[in-house]
């Protein structure tokens, strides 16, 4: 993604997963804030800068957008199928027309909060879901946010947790916007602290060591066909488009020898963080991908060049510890990783913790966070926004 866009110099991203009851992800929800309330910014500039983010027509995406003029003129052009536009309820009776228009053409629209009053049938009939609040939906007896739904499904966004996932589905909703996850993995009070990394993910832990190490490449090639499944995933990563070789890589050995024992590291992280086969952790696989990417973009800038790939390290396994239930100090006792990621991850301190800080914000979809990491950091939005589009993109091609 080369293009540049003015209008993401104006503008402030988040992101977050839309999760199933299966926990799997269904798509991913772009929150869209203008830098200044009085800021006047075009539609058509927007989408046009989201061109590229959400290329692939059949993989959906949540537009979230907290401008009211902006989203005014959203509602009167003509927006791409597989963009899903969340309209606010005050906003629906003003631009009936428009709405009913954008539906006409196919458009999937998502109603954002209750009306005052119930909508008509004709009105209500152009949107596909409700999307509530968590916190709006505590405050409702079932039966009367059943009612309040007027037979749309529900989605409830703003969870924050494992605890307010599970609350958001036991209130009825068929999907969640928001993020399983919370802080730092803690274990459960009374539970039994584990003591060994789960058996389908130690081949993984034990190549990263060899790779550690500089072992001969057939010693890591032995380990590495103990499980053919990881060797067919390994290679399909490194030959996708997302990370573009200029070769294809036939082989484990074949890719030590382009790509030298430094850089193989970030492949057997990606994949160590992406092999879990419990549907729950999907969520978490997805957040810790695009941690990854967008810490990469971040250090694009960088002088270093070992900086990009331990950058990109640190976001991918910044979730780990949620994925393999085991706090940071004793988790990377028995996985390798550089000084500067285990001072980010274990000590909360060194170079890289303020970029993941800046990551966590944007999951956050508060502009207050986000301008609070970016101003500690000296970066500016086009800088920030053209990572989370890249981190965004990227995903979606090794998903």
């Amino acid at each position: 993604m080369s293009s540049t866009h003015p209008i993401l110099g104006q503008l402030i991203l988040g992101y977050a997963p839309l999760i199933d009851r299966q926990r799997l992800v269904m798509a991913s929800r772009l929150t869209v804030l203008p830098q200044r309330p009085e800021l006047r910014l075009s539609g058509s500039e927007l989408l046009a800068a989201l061109a590229d983010t959400f290329a692939d027509p059949t993989k959906p995406a949540v537009l979230n957008v907290l401008s009211e003029s902006l989203l005014a003129e959203l509602l009167s052009l003509a927006l791409p199928a597989h963009l899903w536009l969340e309209v606010p309820s005050f906003m629906v009776a003003e631009h009936a027309e428009s709405i009913a228009q954008l539906h006409r053409q196919g458009a999937t629209l998502l109603l954002k909060g209750l009306p005052s009053s119930p909508l008509a049938p004709p009105l209500g009939a152009c949107f596909k879901q409700l999307v509530l609040d968590l916190d709006d939906a505590r405050l409702r007896p079932p039966a009367e946010l059943k009612a309040a739904c007027a037979g749309l499904p529900l989605w409830l966004s703003g969870a924050r947790g494992a605890a307010d996932v599970d609350e958001a589905f036991a209130l009825g909703a068929t999907a969640v916007l928001g993020w399983p996850v919370d802080g730092a993995y803690e274990p459960p009070a009374g539970a039994a602290a584990k003591s060994e990394i789960q058996a389908d993910l130690q081949v993984i832990v034990e190549l990263m060591s060899r790779v550690d190490q500089a072992e001969d490449i057939d010693r890591i090639e032995q380990t590495l066909k103990r499980d053919p499944s990881l060797a067919f995933k390994l290679l399909r990563y490194m030959n996708s488009a997302a990370f573009g070789l200029p070769v294809e890589v036939s082989s484990f050995r074949h890719a030590i020898m382009l790509l030298g024992y430094a850089r193989l590291k970030r492949w057997l992280a990606l994949l160590l963080t992406t092999a879990s086969k419990d549907h729950s952790m999907r969520p978490i696989m997805y957040g810790a991908l695009r941690r990854g990417l967008m810490m990469e973009e971040l250090a694009r800038g960088m002088t270093e060049a070992d900086m990009r790939d331990e950058m990109f390290i640190c976001g991918l396994f910044s979730l780990l510890d949620h994925m393999l239930k085991q706090p940071f100090a004793k988790l990377l006792q028995s996985i390798p990783v550089p000084e500067r990621v285990r001072q980010a991850l274990v000590d909360h301190s060194g170079p890289y913790h303020p970029y993941l800080a800046l990551v966590r914000a944007t999951e956050s979809e508060s502009a207050f966070d986000i301008r609070d990491a970016a101003e500690a950091l000296m970066l500016g939005a086009e800088e920030i926004n053209h990572g989370v589009q890249r981190a965004l993109a990227k995903a979606a091609q090794l998903e």
